[in-house]
């Protein structure tokens, strides 16, 4: 099994992608929100660290939880997209 084929996520066994971004940081931090949450998480990174790209598929970054936390960790997600909206106002 590869790891970075194409563009879509990649199915991890018993794991779930709950967040695509092409932005490092954005996903580090939803990362860091989940575990304050108590929620466990994996980012894999397709991104080409030798050419820096932050566009198209070279630089995609996906955040994974287990299957059995993707509920809330979607709910989670989305407060946290709600706070960094709210602060945006």
């Amino acid at each position: 099994m590869s790891f970075f084929r194409g563009p879509k996520p990649n199915e991890v066994e018993n794991w779930v992608c709950v967040m695509e971004t092409n932005l490092e940081f954005e996903g580090e931090m939803a990362k860091n929100y989940l575990a304050n949450q108590k929620i466990p998480s994996n980012i894999l990174s397709k991104r080409d660290s030798a050419h820096g790209l932050n566009v198209g598929e070279m630089s995609l970054i996906y955040l994974y939880v287990p299957e059995g936390f993707e509920k809330k960790a979607r709910k989670a997600l989305a407060e946290f997209r709600e706070e960094l909206d709210d602060d945006e106002e």
